[in-house]
Order: structure tokens, then sequence, then C-alpha cells
């Protein structure tokens, strides 16, 4: 026999297709844990391509001009100078937050208004119904109401809204502003009125909070870039920011990008978790071809041969999965713009995306081989002798340098892979060794359950509860493979209910019991007292009134904007320079500040520096600690302070917090407007309470924490739709593995069970053991990723989130058992087969 001949790959695709005729299925089966995983990526890559290229198709309607220039404080006649130079046609627009009322329905809402003056937008329309109200309402006392304040105050077009002082009638349905989302509208809905008509609203006063925006249609053959480059030294002199056409579209194909790398992650995840039901599937599958591998090699057939033509199986049934996957994820990609259609400023095309799909296809050819070499490989060590003795563990155990080649191949793959979706090695770096934490905790618990298990059996229990719990450590047991695959989906729809909860938890818990659960802002003094009257005269409290300065930072330690923008070692955020401050004054601490450095000084002395009390993260972001001097500019007037103080404030609190605190003595003669907080207790006399405020005091503000908890809850419930729609890929892959797991005991229970029959034990018994062991091992998969779960959202709640952390058992008893009810049934359903059919039929048809 030539043991050096040549290899004749003819041969060996003619071998892998004969063997596999009776395999198929299982193989397919098998396969079918990537198919998910695939379709996930595949149709997420497709989003990708046509979003980047609707971005680019649609950047100019993102901003609706070719270039926008804003600021939050009124233009100096220097910038004036510079806004009128600039050529073609412009269009200017004021917003600010305020309350507006509706006559008819006798309802209020605190919402965007944008008085707008121009033909803006230049790109895109307003798109409105009737058509036409996009234009037509600036030529008298109209307005557009978004879509969403119609709808919550059965409004209708004719209707009319009073903004400040001023009645303007609805001429137009709101459905879409240049740049707009519905999570944007959901959470500060636009009213858009004519700017000829503002100052008569009266809501233009002092400590209002006005954003000013200049849009421009450059004329032909000047460059919005160029331009914009010119002028940036003198804006950032004046706090202001620009954006142009090009600029938009990268900002938002990086945001883009951000989000599709994000669901990237999740849909590879998907693919992780299929990929390990593939290694132990193959595993399983060459235990049972020990003998026919044998054979072979007692016929000549070598070593290297033998692995070839299961390679050849596992890549021909790893393309079919590919590529079932592909066209599925083809198909799901339809569904992804619906899916985000909240989060996307514009419309998403969907087509086919080849270069999707053969990505797609590789990457699953790729993942089903290198997956499936770690049991591949051990074909190698299958000698003639197993003829004679079956026995794959010494083979599969001894030490081969080959499997390491296969592990550091598979850590590569994770990382290299993570690397194209994060660009970044570190992030590569964190995202695969959280992945292999995660497996290994799952692998180490389930471990860890077994040994329990083992020692908890007691020769007293009956022969059905001992048989139930020794299959679960017994050779050949799926404990482990069940636990990592069902634990890991258990884990991710479980950490999204706790987390979501916990949100929503914090916010209910800020509005329940006599805290303050209504704000109002931008009171000037003068109705201070007679607003704090109307609110005690409605039956409600007043919880505190609270004085607000504006002011901004000059000097830290004698350091500029300038300075710290060209030290960067002084560790100072130059952004925090350009952020107006609202401060507040007042001799002690509240309930939610804790001083954690120096000696809060409540009162002023006069002729010296002012002490004030700064909170920590603002303290981290100019670099400065107790003893170290600011310089704040009061509206013109220059105040020199020294850091007495650094405070931990806790912002979930639902009342005023503010990032320096000033003692008494120094800004009570200020420019100051006022904020008073109440305890409104039902929605009948929040509503009666709002309608009385707007009427007497149009220029307030309300902030209703009821309203705002709704948005909260619907807000979260769209980003938890998301999550939950690609975790769902997760959970599909961990059903298929499940299946495919518990398909692989069957062929392993077979002669088990079939012993069990010729010993004379009833179907019924048989049933119970068989339902008692996938009770167990439902109940360990999903027990262990609710650990997971617990422990991933505790971290998130301190580390990200900031909150008090508790967990609501119910959802997670409900997924307990579900996951656990799903495992059991799959079992029993695979078992009727060996149970229903009489034990010399099912030796001869397994034979």
């Amino acid at each position: 026999m030539n043991f050096n001949r040549k290899i004749n790959f003819a041969w060996l695709f003619k071998m892998a297709l004969r063997d596999s005729r009776r395999n198929r299925a299982r193989l397919l089966l098998f396969i079918s844990s990537i198919v998910f995983g695939i379709a996930a990526l595949v149709a997420i890559y497709s989003f990708r391509y046509n979003i980047q290229n609707d971005i680019n198709a649609q950047a100019a309607t993102l901003i609706g001009a070719d270039l926008s220039i804003t600021g939050n404080k009124q233009p100096d006649k220097k910038l004036q100078t510079l806004l009128d130079s600039i050529g073609g046609d412009r269009s200017e627009e004021r917003s600010f937050a305020s309350m507006i009322y509706f006559p008819r329905t006798q309802g209020t809402r605190l919402v965007n208004v944008k008085a707008l003056q121009g033909a803006f937008p230049y790109y895109g329309d307003l798109e409105t119904t009737p058509l036409q109200a996009g234009k037509s309402f600036k030529t008298g006392k109209f307005a557009l109401v978004d879509k969403t304040l119609m709808l919550q105050f059965n409004a209708k077009v004719g209707d009319s809204i009073k903004v400040g002082s001023t009645p303007f009638a609805i001429a137009g349905i709101l459905n879409k502003a240049p740049g707009q989302t519905g999570i944007a509208a959901g959470i500060a809905p636009i009213v858009y009125i004519p700017f000829q008509y503002l100052e008569e609203t009266k809501l233009i006063g002092l400590g209002s909070r006005i954003n000013y925006a200049y849009y421009y249609k450059l004329k032909q053959g000047i460059d919005a870039e160029k331009l914009s480059k010119k002028i940036e030294p003198e804006l950032e002199k004046a706090d202001y920011g620009y954006d142009t056409v090009e600029g938009r579209k990268e900002n938002t194909g990086r945001s883009f990008g951000d989000l599709s790398r994000f669901l990237s992650l999740v849909g590879f995840i998907a693919l992780l978790l299929g990929c390990v039901g593939v290694a132990s599937a193959i595993n399983i599958y060459i235990r049972e071809k020990i003998a026919s591998i044998a054979i072979m090699r007692c016929m000549g057939v070598k070593a290297s041969e033998a692995f070839l033509i299961y390679l050849i199986q596992i890549t021909g049934i790893g393309l079919i999965g590919s590529v079932a996957g592909a066209v599925l994820g083809t198909s799901i990609q339809h569904l992804l713009p619906l899916v985000l259609k909240d989060f996307l400023p514009i419309t998403i095309s969907v087509q086919i995306s080849w270069m999707a799909i053969w990505q797609g296809i590789l990457l699953g050819i790729i993942i089903s081989v290198l997956f499936a070499l770690l049991p591949l490989i051990n074909i190698r060590n299958i000698s003639p002798l197993n003829t004679l003795r079956l026995s794959f563990e010494d083979a599969a155990t001894k030490r081969d340098p080959f499997r390491w080649l296969v592990y550091l191949l598979v850590v590569g793959f994770v990382v290299g892979f993570s690397y194209l979706q994060l660009e970044d090695w570190a992030s590569a770096a964190t995202f695969t060794v959280g992945i292999l934490i995660a497996f290994l905790i799952l692998t180490a618990i389930a471990w860890l359950l077994i040994r329990f298990t083992r020692l908890l059996i007691m020769s007293s229990w009956s022969y059905i509860w001992r048989q139930g719990f020794a299959n679960l450590y017994r050779p050949r047991n799926q404990t482990i493979i069940l636990t990592v695959s069902i634990g890991l989906s258990t884990a991710f729809i479980a950490t999204l209910f706790l987390i979501q909860q916990l949100l929503i938890a914090q916010v209910s818990l800020s509005s329940s019991g006599n805290q303050s659960n209504m704000i109002l802002f931008d009171i000037q003094t003068a109705q201070e007292k007679p607003l704090a009257e109307l609110t005690r005269k409605e039956g409600l409290p007043v919880l505190s009134q609270v004085p607000i300065i504006t002011m901004r930072l000059e000097k830290v330690n004698g350091k500029t904007a300038a300075d710290a923008k060209k030290d960067s070692t002084l560790r100072i955020s130059p952004r925090a320079y350009a952020w107006e401050y609202r401060v507040t004054y007042r001799d002690s601490l509240t309930s939610s500040e804790d001083i954690t450095s120096g000696k809060f000084i409540g009162k002023a002395t006069p002729g010296k520096d002012i002490p004030v009390s700064a909170e920590e993260r603002f303290a981290q972001r100019v670099n400065a600690k107790v003893g170290d001097k600011l310089v704040f500019n009061v509206q013109g007037v220059i105040m020199n302070t020294y850091i007495s103080s650094i405070r931990k404030v806790n912002w979930n609190r639902v009342q005023t917090n503010f990032q320096v605190l000033f003692p008494t003595g120094v800004l009570e003669d200020a420019p100051q407007f006022h904020v008073l907080l109440t305890h409104v207790p039902s929605q009948k006399s929040s509503a009666a309470y709002q309608q009385a405020v707007v009427q007497q005091f149009p220029n307030v503000s309300i902030i209703d924490l009821g309203l705002v908890l709704t948005v909260l809850d619907e807000l979260l419930d769209k980003i938890g739709y998301v999550i939950k729609f690609m975790s769902g890929f997760s959970i599909l892959t961990g059903i298929i593995v499940l299946i495919s797991s518990v398909r692989i005991s069957k062929y392993q229970r077979i002669q088990e069970s079939v012993l069990l029959r010729t010993l004379g034990a009833s179907r019924r018994q048989i049933f119970s053991i068989t339902a008692l062991e996938y009770l167990f091992l439902g109940a360990l998969s999903a027990l262990t990723g609710i650990v997971i779960a617990i422990g991933s959202s505790w971290l998130l709640a301190k580390y990200t989130f900031k909150t008090p952390y508790h967990v609501d058992f119910a959802p997670v008893a409900y997924i307990f058992l579900a996951i656990t009810g799903l495992t059991v049934v799959i079992g029993l359903l695979n078992s009727r087969g060996i149970l229903n059919k009489p034990p010399l039929e099912v030796l001869r048809s397994n034979a």
C-alpha cells in the first residue's frame, strides 16, 4: 500500500458526500445554529451600506441649508457685522422652551418654540398637513404644531393656541422638520411661529434662555467648508458654533456608524453563541463516527485524508447555512428601518447589498470551520485499533499542539472582527475579554452545579429522581453546553428588563410621596411672591423657591480658555469656559448634597474673596481642588472666588441642584430669575394649576414630572424594542442551539432508554426520568443566565447610571419559567420516538 500517495480531492469529496447521506438532517441542524447570527449581520451590514448612501444623498435636508451658525446669546456688534457680511439668502430663527395653551381643550404643555423668518429650509421641506402650511404660516398669526401635540390635546387645524400673550391660529400639523427624529419630537415637540410676532409674545426677557440660529443658502461658487473655516476663529470668540452639509454628513454618519457597530456586535454575539452549538454538535457527531473513521483507517485511508473528508462536510454544510442566513438577513433588513424609524432623521431606502451578502457568507464559512476545528483535529488521533476499542476520550484529551493553535485562531478572529466593528484595538480587546469572561463564568458555574448535583444525590431517593439527577453529570451530559448557550441568551433579555425597570423605578420614586414633581422656572423677581400665592391658593405646597443667576467662568487659577487650549497639561476642559452656568446662593446644604472635602461656608465676608462650593464633577472638569481660585463673569461684573468645599450631588433627586453654590451676601442684587418647586397630587389638579399659571404668568415655563415619566417610559420602550429586536437573534440562536443539543442527547440516550425498556422500565418511568433531566437542565441554564444578568445590571446601575440597585423578580421569574419550560418541552418531544416504539425496532433503526 502506498502511504506516500497524493491526496485525491475528487475521491475525498465523493466520500464526504456519501458519508453525509444518512446524517444531512443532523448536520443541517448543527449548522443552523449560525443561521440567525449570519442573518443578523447581513441585515445590519445591508442597513449600514444603505444608510451611508442615504446620508450622502439626503445630508442637505438634515441641516436645511448650506451653512448654519448657532449660539445661546445675542450676537454683539462685531459678530452681527460678520453675520451680515455672509452672502446669499439668510433665514433667522429664535428657539426657546415655553408653555403653550390650547383654549378649546384647556390643555397646556412645555414645548420648543421656534420663531422663523426667511425661506428656510432651503433643502427639504417643513413636512406639514396641509402641504402648503409649511410656507403659508409665515404670512400672519399662524402656527405649525407638532403632530404629537395635536393628538395629545385633540386639536385640529383652525384651532388656536396661545404662546405667551399672543394667540395663533393653527395653520397646519408639523409632521417633520429638518433633522428631527421621532424621539426628539416626543421629548421636545416643536411649535413654529412667524418671527415678526416674537416680541409680541412677551416671552423674551431677563433670564430667558434663547438659542439664536442663522441659516444661509450660499451663492453658487462659494464653498461652505472653506468659508466656515475662515470665520471659525471669530465664531469661537463669540461662543458660537457652525454646521455645514459636509459636517452634518460626517457627524450623522459617525452617529449611525456607532449604532451599526453596536448592532453588529450584538449580531456577532448571537453568532458566537451559535458557534458554541456548532463546536459541541460536531464534537458529538465525530464521536459517533469513530467506528467509521477507524474502518477507513484499516482500509488505508490516512489520518489527514479522514480529517479532510469531514472538513469538507462541515465546510459544505457551513456554506449552506451561511447562504440561508444571508437570504434571511436580506429579508430582515426591511424590518430594521421600521424598528429604528424613531431614531432616524432621514428616510432609509431598502436595497439588496451584494457586498453585505458576500461578507456574511464568507464570515459564516470561516466561523463554521474555525469552531468545528476543535473536534475535527481529534480525527488525526483515531487509529485502526479504535475498531476494537472505541475510546475517543484518549484521542481527544491527548496533548495536541494544534489545539492551542486553534484556540489562538479563535481568539484572534474574535479580536480581529471586533476591531473591524469598533476601530479601536483597546475596545476590541476589552470586548473579547468580556466575552471570554462571560463564557468562563457560565462554564465555571455549570461545572460547580454539576459537582453540587453529584453530592446532592442521596441513596434514600427514588430511582427516578436519582436517575434524572445522575444524567446531569454522567458521561456525555449536556449540562455545560446548555448552560453556556441558553445562559447567554437568558442573560441578554434579563439584563434588558432589569435595567429598563430600574430606570423607570428611579423616576417613579422621585415623583412619589410628597417630593417635588412639578418645576416652574423663568420666574421674574416681581412674579416670585404672586406665583407663590397662586400656588397656595390652588392648594399646593411651595416646597422650594430658588433664585438663579447666570454667569461664565473666566479663569481657573489664573488660566484662561486660551491657556487651556494651548496647554493640555493643565487638564482643564476648554468647554468649561464656554458654558453658561446657572448658580444660586444659600447658607445651607440640601438633603441631596454632601461635602466630600473642605468646609462649606454659607455667608460671605465683605472685602474678601468669595468662598464657593464646587460639585465634584465640575471640579474634575476644571482640574480644581479646595483652595483653588476661580474668576466668574456675572453679566459683566467680575467676581473673584475660591473653592472652600467640594460637594457630591445626587442628580437623580428631582430638585434644584447646582454645579457651583455661592454663599449669601453676594448675589442678592444680581439680575436673576427664580425657580419654584411644588408637589401636584393628581393629573386633574396638575392641569388646573398649569392653566392658572399660563393664563396669569405666560412667560413661566412648567416641567410636569408625570409627563416626563410618560415620555421616559415611551423612550425606554422604544430603545428596549430595538434591543429586544436585536437580542431576539440571540434568543432564536439559543433556542436552535437548545434544540440541537437536546437532539444530540436524544441519540446519546437511545441505548440507555432501550436498556431501561428491556429491563422492564415503563414508558411513564422513562418519561419521568427524561422530564426531570431536562427540567434540571433548563433550570440550571436559566438560573445561570439570570445570575449573569443580575451581576451585569448591578454593574451598569452602579458605574453607568449611578442609581441605587434593586431587583424586580417578576420579569426574572417569567424568563426563568419560560426557558425551563421550553427545555422540558423540546426534550420530551425528542423522546417520543423512543417511547412509542419497541426496543428492538429502535435498536435496528439506529444500528
